[in-house]
């Protein structure tokens, strides 16, 4: 994108009438093009976007940023943000401040909800982040380092990523953008030239330039529903730790697996519906409710909500010998933070 704003140095001279800087004239229409998008996108979010201090009780505390992104007052932000908070303040970027309180939290997705205690001046609409192209002008608005309201702008550089969470778990579908994050950023919007949300900024690489990432404004959708619904997202769990293994490849063609690898027991949880269903460390976990799987993470993905108390086949290798034993899986437990 940077390669296109910088404007031609020639000199328009209106006493030659047979010259004609095209160069200029084109760069310049593009420069404002974006530039008016730019501005447009802050203009229609920017007034939604909070400055959050966090107070953690003694000396903690800590600062973020938010987007209020419902007519009653409730904002959007990281879970890492939140985390461990005692008493929460928003100020809005024209100066007035009220206090928030957290609704729910999910660190799984490194997503919260907060509900503020007053009226909301502005808020922003959440976009379809599926529309995504990969190119297209994004822009980040937060409060980086407490400087409240900054506004940069990059591209979507890439689709589909996946982040891991403080939590262990992968986040699926995360936006990668070059548009310029710096801690303070973390829990505020990314927006189109449209003015949608599409994304909620959480992370940086440290030491690498240009390599932000933001979860995708579909994932918050599904995430801040539930954590209005119920103050956090529930999952199902089976209560056993896992190790990600490579299975030899006489194996696999043996037992017609779909997948090279799967997840050997390591242990399993006293009151867990894993020990109840009669699996033994060492077991080799290769498929669930019909379908593969290779890894930990594949495994988490596919222990949702749906399967509290819903009997499913677990596949596994057990020496030489291919099983098939049957889990009632229960809700997870709340994850502490």
């Amino acid at each position: 994108m940077n390669a296109i704003l910088p404007i031609g140095s020639l000199e328009h001279k209106e006493n030659e009438s047979n010259s004609v800087d095209f160069g200029r004239g084109d760069d310049s229409a593009l420069l404002d093009a974006y530039s008016r998008a730019v501005i447009g996108a802050a203009d229609e979010v920017g007034p939604a976007v909070l400055h959050l201090q966090i107070d953690g009780g003694g000396d903690r505390g800590g600062a973020g940023s938010g987007v209020v992104f419902t007519p009653d007052g409730y904002v959007l932000t990281n879970s890492h943000v939140v985390a461990g908070a005692k008493r929460l303040q928003a100020t809005f970027p024209d100066g007035r401040a009220m206090a928030a309180s957290l609704v729910g939290d999910d660190p799984d997705t490194d997503l919260a909800v907060l509900r503020l205690a007053g009226e909301a001046p502005a808020f922003a609409r959440l976009g379809d982040a599926r529309k995504l192209r990969v190119g297209q002008l994004v822009i980040a608005i937060g409060n980086p380092f407490g400087f409240q309201a900054t506004v940069t702008a990059g591209v979507v550089s890439a689709l589909g990523r996946s982040l891991r969470a403080r939590s262990g778990r992968l986040i699926d579908s995360v936006i990668q953008t070059d548009a310029a994050l710096n801690p303070g950023n973390s829990g505020g919007p990314l927006v189109t030239a449209a003015g949608e949300v599409v994304g909620i900024n959480t992370a940086i690489i440290a030491m690498a330039q240009g390599i932000c990432f933001s979860i995708s404004a579909n994932t918050v959708e599904f995430v801040a529903s539930r954590l209005i619904r119920d103050g956090r997202v529930k999952r199902s769990y089976i209560g056993l730790s896992g190790q990600n293994i490579v299975l030899p490849r006489r194996v696999v063609r043996f037992h017609d697996l779909a997948r090279e690898g799967g997840v050997r027991v390591e242990a399993t949880s006293a009151d867990g519906a894993a020990r109840r269903a009669g699996l033994l460390l060492g077991d080799i976990i290769v498929g669930f409710a019909g379908e593969p799987v290779g890894t930990v993470d594949e495994l988490h993905r596919l222990l949702t909500e749906e399967r509290v108390g819903t009997p499913a086949a677990v596949t596994v290798l057990r020496r030489a010998e291919k099983r098939e034993l049957y889990v009632t899986p229960r809700e997870a437990p709340p994850r502490g933070r």
